[in-house]
């Protein structure tokens, strides 16, 4: 056992505390892979990934990837002129005035969040984030070094930030304020009030604002009053979106960062994230060269998903009327929901239940950082047959 143990400690010492030394899967994922391993399949209403559902890509898609300008490499740290261009003219066509030198390309949104941190952040520094949200913040942050603090949205019918929590929550470490808008889980779109609210908070304390816009192009309920983050111009502000969410292609490995704010502040992030960006050389030629095609081609795409989570919404709705004891929260965005369910077991209990009894695959709401239960999340991409089938399964096993 001494040895055993001895070893045990040795190998923890070899790696960076920057990874979780616990590798262990959660209960849901095992239940899942054990069930899957006796050739069970649940329906999964946890299915984010656009070529997985059932929705009909063109057999040209990949055309433009074979372009013979792919075959030459001529590397600029913010990617190609041309590339950037069509980001630029792509989000004006979504009533956006972008300037393609403020543009920058990333081999995904994920490595945005790197780059940006690596320009904002000591390590030891703080950002602030949003809950309900994502827990991919929490490893990006880690991985860098920063650490995370929270700022609690809340839920009156519609979501909205309570502004005075994040103020609250601004440390002499602060260095960033992240709005994800549409949010993922919540579906909550960033109002004006609010960003006029942020913008002011990080002009006055010199702190940047991170906007992950990804879902962006998939509204449902808006807001009157919704906004993007380059709304404003207080605040220097890095806008984020990408091909895997508004062109429906993940696989490309495209993302964007748009600068905006005060032209000074704006000039000096720039040179720096040059530096930073010219270390990795990330994203591929042929992706940069298709970028104008794959844009144009994944509108067709975008309006097939827009149809399917709008479908599945209303069917969610239609659904949850048979259950008066759960509701469903006013979704304004994006690709999920969250339902509200009665509080008579712990979620971990339910969506294990719902996963060994009815087969059927969903998210607790602890996993999203909900500041209490009860509630599942449920992704309004699966094929519609699937997602009624599933949603009925949940509904009857909530609600007893």
């Amino acid at each position: 056992m001494r040895t055993g143990g001895l070893r045990l400690r040795l190998l923890w010492m070899m790696f960076s505390t920057r990874v979780p030394t616990d590798l262990a899967p959660n209960r849901l994922t095992t239940a899942e892979l054990t069930l899957r391993a006796r050739g069970l399949r649940p329906i999964d209403l946890t299915e984010t990934n656009p070529t997985r559902v059932g929705l009909a890509y063109p057999d040209e898609f990949l055309t433009a990837l074979s372009a013979p300008a792919g075959l030459a490499y001529d590397p600029h740290p913010f990617g190609l002129q041309g590339a950037r261009l069509a980001v630029a003219e792509e989000l004006g066509a979504g009533g956006q005035s972008v300037d393609p030198s403020r543009v920058i390309l990333t081999a995904s949104t994920s490595e945005a969040y790197s780059f940006l941190f690596k320009l904002l952040c000591n390590p030891g520094d703080q950002v602030l984030v949003p809950v309900p949200s994502y827990p991919l913040f929490d490893h990006l942050t880690r991985l860098e070094l920063v650490e995370v603090r929270q700022y609690p949205l809340e839920y009156h019918g519609t979501w909205s930030i309570d502004v005075d929590a994040l103020e609250a929550a601004v440390t002499p470490l602060t260095r960033a304020v992240l709005v994800v808008s549409p949010n993922n889980p919540t579906g909550s779109t960033l109002g004006r009030r609010d960003l006029a609210a942020l913008a002011r908070l990080c002009a006055s304390r010199q702190l940047a604002l991170i906007g992950d816009e990804v879902f962006a192009d998939y509204l449902l309920d808006a807001r009157a009053d919704a906004a993007r983050v380059l709304d404003q111009a207080e605040a220097l502000t890095f806008s984020l979106g990408g091909l895997s969410k508004s062109a429906g292609m993940p696989q490309m490995k495209l993302g964007w960062i748009v600068a905006g704010g005060p032209a000074t502040l704006v000039e000096a992030a720039l040179a720096r994230l040059e530096i930073v960006c010219d270390a990795f050389l990330s994203v591929s030629t042929p992706v940069q060269q298709a970028a104008g095609d794959l844009l144009a081609a994944g509108r067709q795409i975008r309006a097939l998903i827009r149809e399917r989570i709008a479908e599945n919404l209303r069917d969610l709705h239609a659904l949850i009327l048979q259950h008066p004891s759960c509701s469903v929260y006013r979704v304004e965005g994006g690709w999920s929901a969250v339902i509200r369910v009665p509080a008579i077991r712990p979620e971990e209990t339910l969506v294990l239940d719902l996963l060994e009894q009815d087969l059927v695959l969903a998210h607790p709401g602890y996993f999203f950082d909900f500041p209490h239960e009860a509630f599942v999340v449920v992704s309004l991409l699966p094929q519609p047959g699937d997602f009624r089938a599933g949603v009925t399964r949940l509904l009857a096993r909530a609600s007893h």
